[in-house]
């Protein structure tokens, strides 16, 4: 996993994923008492940065692979990101998301053409569910996080950070990025690596599902001893990725945990200052900059989804002050 293949993912999202916005507003910078830079990945197609992983993973396979279909295992924006990507490049998709996913995230994935296959999170294992019909039905697996042409399409987004903080004159700082099981991160982490030394990236998780955090922290992969409880549907994961880890290891910095509640309330900010929508999990990152600050140094924030349902976003607006 390298830069170069980042680059190459961004040859060929070029003119279909969103060059997403670095926002700032001045009410937010004074909520937070410093610069706030909010890279909206929210607005990206499907509404969260997992288009540009699925469009480069799928649009790497060769075209007979490619048309076999492809599979993907998911809580929603995985699903979607992969679901699009195959309808836009012909290829046909089953993705296996848990029962208890967002009613939008599962309405959403079969409105782009994608067969959808529910499993009880608690109870199935969804990595066994995906090799099992990807070896019935000759499918590609696309794997969520732990995938290099994944990992590749998401680096992208750390190559517009880069640019976009230059031209603000941030040169220096943190990057706090929404991590499930890194592959946002880790590709972010590359792309900076290659681009803007000067920003160190730091994974943000909810609490009690803060495997990445605990990882760096001991030096060894940790894993989380659930898988449901939280919110953040979005972010969480078993443990991250044999490939994520090791350069989340290399180049970030120590993790931050928030609060659902935490989470929430940025949500109501990113609404309020900046007239944004993001789901609790793609809201831990600017709830960290907002209420886990260290210093008073610019920060960009990834914001990473926008898919969240109506009553928990009723929920989240109500609580802003």
């Amino acid at each position: 996993m390298n830069i170069e293949k980042i680059r190459a993912a961004a040859r060929r999202l070029d003119g279909h994923a969103v060059r997403t916005p670095l926002l700032n507003a001045p009410l937010l910078d004074a909520e937070a008492g410093r610069r706030v830079f909010v890279k909206a990945e929210c607005l990206q197609k499907t509404g969260s940065f997992k288009y540009r992983g699925g469009r480069s993973a799928v649009s790497a396979l060769d075209p007979e692979t490619r048309a076999q279909g492809v599979i993907a295992f998911s809580s929603g924006n995985h699903a979607q990101g992969v679901a699009l990507a195959a309808r836009e490049l012909g290829a046909p998709a089953v993705i296996v998301m848990p029962s208890d996913a967002p009613a939008l995230k599962i309405a959403n994935t079969k409105a782009l053409g994608a067969e959808v296959v529910l499993y009880d999170r608690a109870k199935e294992d969804r990595a066994e569910i995906g090799a099992r019909l990807s070896g019935e039905r000759g499918l590609t697996l696309i794997k969520p996080f732990d995938e290099p042409e994944v990992i590749a399409g998401q680096g992208t987004t750390g190559l517009e950070i880069a640019a976009q903080a230059r031209a603000a004159g941030v040169e220096e700082g943190e990057v706090l990025v929404c991590c499930g099981g890194g592959g946002l991160t880790s590709g972010i982490a590359l792309a900076l690596e290659a681009e803007a030394p000067g920003l160190r990236p730091r994974p943000v998780e909810p609490e009690g599902f803060d495997d990445v955090a605990r990882s760096l922290a001991t030096g060894a992969i940790q894993s989380n001893d659930r898988l449901t409880g939280s919110l953040c549907d979005a972010i969480i994961t078993q443990s991250p990725g044999e490939i994520t880890f090791p350069i989340m290891q290399r180049l970030c910095g120590p993790g931050i945990v928030v609060t659902d509640e935490e989470a929430l309330r940025a949500m109501a900010v990113a609404f309020t200052r900046l007239k944004v929508v993001l789901e609790p999990g793609g809201a831990v990152a600017l709830a960290a900059a907002l209420y886990h600050a260290e210093d008073k140094r610019d920060i960009i924030v990834v914001a990473s989804g926008g898919n969240v349902d109506a009553p928990v976003y009723r929920d989240a607006l109500a609580r802003f002050a």
